[in-house]
């Protein structure tokens, strides 16, 4: 399955795709090419650095959401992209680029979806004083955060935490959960039944995915 990951930031998530590629451990996903939105973003150094095909598409460029979306369709269609992987990527995607991939756009969200949608996530679990936090992977749909949950994996908050430790946990989990799910996508054994996702294989404790 030939991989499209989008990404705007530092690229953390990205790394741990790489990394997990270097040790074959994506099955039979392989990581096709990197596209950005910023282009002097983390994420396309560490794809440049990885030897992996790169674009950049910057939505400051474009007046208009759609215009913005058919130009990153376009250059994923360019790499025959089966998947989507959304891996820190700031923007939201409109239904037609959504409709140009049914059921292969996922994202990576570092909170127990549907608690905490949307940006700093970390910071608001900790300010709402919950005692398990963690991160979720999901499809992606034309809400903020909103498509069927995939994978959860969960991270207690310690009584020394702040909102910055609890992020770099939290963070560390997503390395784990991100490549495993491409795995299972990849290697067809995620299923979706409405808003229920299946996946074959996996592991988990009081209802909480800890491995795929």
């Amino acid at each position: 399955m030939r991989v499209g990951v989008l990404a705007s930031g530092s690229g953390t998530n990205l790394q741990s795709l790489i990394d997990s590629a270097g040790r074959a451990a994506l099955g039979p996903a392989t990581l096709t090419v990197v596209g950005v939105n910023v282009p002097d973003c983390g994420a396309l150094a560490r794809a440049q650095a990885a030897g992996v095909p790169t674009f950049v598409v910057d939505h400051r460029e474009f007046e208009q959401r759609a215009l913005f979306d058919q130009a990153l369709l376009g250059a994923l269609r360019l790499h025959d992209v089966e998947l989507v992987v959304l891996a820190g990527f700031m923007r939201l995607l409109g239904a037609d680029l959504l409709a140009a991939f049914p059921g292969r756009v996922i994202n990576v969200h570092p909170a127990l979806l549907p608690a905490f949608p949307g940006v700093h996530s970390q910071a608001q679990a900790f300010a709402y004083g919950v005692k398990i936090a963690g991160c979720t992977v999901h499809f992606v749909d034309t809400g903020v955060d909103s498509g069927p949950v995939i994978a959860q994996a969960a991270v207690p908050v310690l009584a020394d935490d702040d909102a910055e430790t609890l992020r770099l946990r939290i963070l560390a989990e997503e390395h784990k959960l991100l490549p495993a799910v491409v795995r299972a996508i990849a290697e067809g054994r995620v299923s979706v039944q409405g808003r229920r996702v299946h996946v074959a294989g996996e592991r988990s404790t009081a209802g909480l995915l800890t491995s795929l």
